[in-house]
Parts: structure tokens; sequence; C-alpha cells
């Protein structure tokens, strides 16, 4: 994946002004993904309302709306988009079995398939990531809201990103990825060790460069501690942990 820029790290404040309603896709997510993030894809197949829902991202005029509403939107369509890839493929076991055949991606994989109706324009998810969302928003915490239907990734979130709390909701996700999912990302303070998602690999130039910069942004998500002395510090040694991309869907 190809980094486009490097970005700041100011947060979004909630800006005042109407948005756009994601309020059925709010209610599917809390019914529909549990607590912990997994998806009960069938679920969303058989719904008219993700339908529905899906369609209004088609016909979305974003003009005037503010920066904090128009990521969301775009986060959400994202998501919402990801899961439409599985289901429209029959999917269950991998996002990354999608236009694959004998172990080669047909049509660049499933990233690059021409499909998601959003705003006007038939987008691919890489286009809607890597084009819409990281060229135009300097916000690093994004890839703890997106969701690409793996394990490995940080857990989708039950409800719909909206731009009033979008800096809260934010801060959430990057919280619960760093101290929830210890396979994924932890601290060894004895050892001067931090284990990283290779998602902080994959995206390295979207957080801070400096080491001490990126330790201090780590450690605004952590308690007192040794964990969080160490990040501050940022005297520590990075090893990325494995990822899992079995499907993030919840099993019976």
């Amino acid at each position: 994946m190809v980094i486009l820029a490097a970005a700041a790290c100011a947060p979004l404040g909630a800006q005042p002004g109407p948005g756009f309603d994601h309020s059925v896709f709010d209610r599917l997510l809390g019914v529909h993904v549990s607590p912990g993030g997994l998806v009960d894809y069938e679920a969303f197949a058989q719904s008219p309302d993700f339908q529905r829902y899906l369609a209004s991202l088609a016909g979305a005029d974003l003009a005037g709306l503010p920066d904090s509403d128009q990521l969301a939107f775009w986060i959400n369509a994202y998501n919402a988009y990801t899961i439409e890839l599985i289901n429209r493929h029959e999917e269950r076991e991998s996002i990354r079995n999608i236009n694959k055949t004998l172990g080669l991606f047909r049509g660049k994989g499933p990233w690059n398939e021409r499909f998601a109706e959003v705003a006007g324009k038939v987008w691919t998810l890489d286009e809607i990531e890597h084009e819409v969302i990281r060229k135009r928003f300097a916000e690093p915490r994004i890839h703890f809201a997106l969701v690409c239907a793996a394990l490995g990734c940080p857990p989708l979130l039950p409800e719909a990103y909206v731009g009033p709390r979008l800096d809260v909701q934010l801060d959430d996700r990057t919280r619960v990825f760093l101290l929830e999912s210890p396979r994924k990302n932890r601290v060894d303070p004895e050892a001067g060790k931090v284990y990283l998602s290779p998602i902080f690999d994959w995206y390295r130039e979207d957080f801070p460069i400096e080491p001490s910069a990126f330790g201090a942004f780590l450690a605004r998500y952590h308690p007192p501690g040794r964990a969080r002395a160490l990040l501050e510090s940022g005297d520590f040694e990075i090893q990325h942990t494995d990822y899992d991309w079995s499907l993030n869907a919840a099993r019976e």
C-alpha cells in the first residue's frame, strides 16, 4: 500500500451544522456487530435496510458539510461497502480470497474492485481510503476506524461515526486497539520493546515520524505506569506482530 502523505496529529473538533443521516447504519451496526467487533454478515446480506443505506450513500451531497461530518461519512462508507464486498462474493473465510485465483489476485484484488457507489461516483475501496480519506484528512486515527473485514484489523465499532462525536469515537477506537488486543499491540517495559500491529508499519508516514513524537502519540492512550513512561521516552525497539487475515465474522 502506498503512503500518500505525512499527516499531522491535531484532533478533529466537532463542528456545528447539518450532517448526513447515518441512523439506519447505526441501528444495523448496533444489532449485527458484537461488542468485540465481530460481524453477522448473513444478517447484513438479508437486510433491505442495509441496501437502502447503501443507496443513500450513492446520492449523497457533501457540499457545505463540516470536515468532521465529511470524514465520518467516508469512514462509514468504507466500512459499509467492505461488508457489502464480503457479501456480494459470499466470502466467509478471508477478504483476501476475493478476486484471487491460483494464488494471484484477479483485477488487483478485493480493494480495487470498482463497485462502491458513493457521492455520485463509483469507487474502489482503495480509492476511498487513499485518495479521499488519507489524502483529504490529516488524521492518523482513521486507521483504527477503517475495518478491512479481518481479525487483524481494529474491531468494527458497533455504531455509526457521526461528525459531532467523531473526535471521541476516534480516540476510543485508538485506545481499544492499543490496549485491548495484546496479540496485536503491547508494551514490554522490561525488555524496552513495543509490539505493534503491521498497520503502524504499512502507514508509518501517517503517524509522527520522530521516535519521541511517535511514542508520545502512543502514550496518550496508555494509563500512567511503566508502559506509558517507556513510550514517552521515545527510547524503545519496535517489533511488528502477525496480521490475521481471517474474516471478522461472528461464528455460531
